[in-house]
Order: structure tokens, then sequence, then C-alpha cells
């Protein structure tokens, strides 16, 4: 059985582990190099289609991205002030 400040450092282990993948979650690199990845694959598939001016084309789906990230915030803010703290019984 673990001592309890094993327990302890285990658990601010786990936290900071927390606090790290989230911080990902919310960063600026991760949303670039996703919408970088969604840019170069929506490039190749168009280009194998043979959609001409392919590179113009596949910006729709990563500006759609970028713009989907921007606005997600707040519409998280509104949900959780008008629907999960509503369920959770607080004001």
């Amino acid at each position: 059985m673990p001592k309890p400040h094993e327990k302890i450092e285990n658990i601010q282990s786990r936290n900071a582990r927390v606090e790290a993948e989230k911080a990902w979650e919310t960063s600026k690199t991760r949303r670039a190099c996703i919408a970088v990845f969604t840019y170069i694959v929506a490039s190749l598939y168009l280009a194998f289609l043979g959609v001409p001016q392919f590179y113009l084309h596949a910006a729709v789906p990563t500006a759609g991205f970028l713009l989907s990230t921007l606005t997600l915030p707040f519409i998280k803010k509104w949900w959780m002030k008008r629907f999960y703290i509503s369920e959770a019984g607080n004001p």
C-alpha cells in the first residue's frame, strides 16, 4: 500500500499531466498544426481528383476549421452557463 506522501506525489504528477494536456488542447500551436495538415490533405485529395486550382479550394476546409476554433470557446461558455451549471444544481 502506497504511503500518504507517495499518494500526494502521484496526484500532483497526474494533475501536472492533465494541465499540460489541457494546455495543448487549447494551444495555438495545435490549431496551426491541424490547419496545416488539413490543408495538405485537402490539397492532395483535390489534386488527385484533378480539381483546377486545388490549392485555393483546399483553403475552404482549413478556413472552416480555423473559424470553428474561434467560435467554439464562446459556445462552450454559453453551454456551460446555460446547461451544465443548471443541471448540476448550481445557479
